[in-house]
């Protein structure tokens, strides 16, 4: 199997494009993303041939082998690799995931490409947690669904918070698991953000909870509608309106050749 490797702000991902799904995947993907014995990353996404008018299905599953349903970042990721591979340039790309259909619109010319993908609406998600908000106290603090559930959360310093020990005791009060963003408003309509994916940990990036986050913050009234998030990988840039768009880019790193 042929993989290339990207990443979206620091949140990096093993692509592959195939025709089939290999055997045993879940083992599979939790030996090539151990970053001390494997190749190392966030996740593997794989890019299926497409049905009825799409251009791909992506498959993602995250480093601990589990399935997610959809990656803001992994599907840019996606994009530029079936862009690079086909060398087809600026491209739009109708791509079905486990959250329903995405269009990614990408311009691919050399390592760096950016992107945006148009998220689909916003759900509520599966509600917070008892536990949370008795610990939330005022906080402003809710849950959101785009194909994947988040938790978004406004604290009024991120340095003061444990992101790790947080996300990782919060996902655990949900039985699908939950993404965990700490957010705080900055002026000019930006956010700064902490996450914690699940089946991940902590990561420098995640697409759709800062997308979960844009839209949670715009509907508090602390940012306007377009609003750029700053994560520890970099920063995007989200249009919060009833169909979001996450524009940011996506970075290939290397071409890896496994042998069976």
């Amino acid at each position: 199997m042929r993989l290339t490797k990207h990443h979206g702000l620091g949140n990096d991902f093993l692509v592959g494009l195939v025709g089939e799904i290999p055997a045993e995947l879940p083992s599979f993907v939790r030996e090539i993303c151990d970053r001390h014995t494997g190749i190392g990353a966030d996740g593997l996404v794989l890019g299926l041939p497409g049905v009825e008018d799409a251009d791909l299905t992506m498959l993602l599953h995250n480093a601990d082998g589990s399935e997610a349903e959809m990656s803001g970042n992994g599907i840019r990721c996606l994009a530029q690799a079936h862009a690079m591979a086909h060398k087809t340039g600026a491209i739009s790309l109708e791509i079905d995931t486990a959250g329903g259909r995405r269009r990614v619109d990408i311009d691919s010319d050399g390592a760096r490409a950016d992107a945006a993908v148009h998220m689909g609406s916003v759900g509520s998600g599966p509600g917070v947690a008892d536990q949370i908000l008795r610990e939330a106290g005022e906080s402003l603090i809710a849950t959101a669904e785009l194909g994947n559930p988040h938790l978004v959360i406004v604290v009024d310093d991120l340095e003061t918070i444990d992101i790790a020990e947080l996300g990782a005791r919060y996902e655990a009060l949900y039985s699908q698991g939950i993404n965990v963003e700490c957010i705080t408003a900055r002026p000019d309509d930006n956010l700064d953000m902490l996450v914690w994916e699940r089946g991940v940990g902590v990561t420098q990036a995640c697409g759709t909870g800062a997308t979960a986050a844009a839209v949670r913050a715009h509907e508090w009234g602390l940012v306007d509608e377009k609003v750029n998030v700053r994560m520890s990988g970099g920063e995007v840039q989200v249009i919060a309106s009833e169909q979001p768009l996450l524009i940011g880019p996506t970075v290939y790193v290397a071409s890896i050749e496994l042998s069976t």
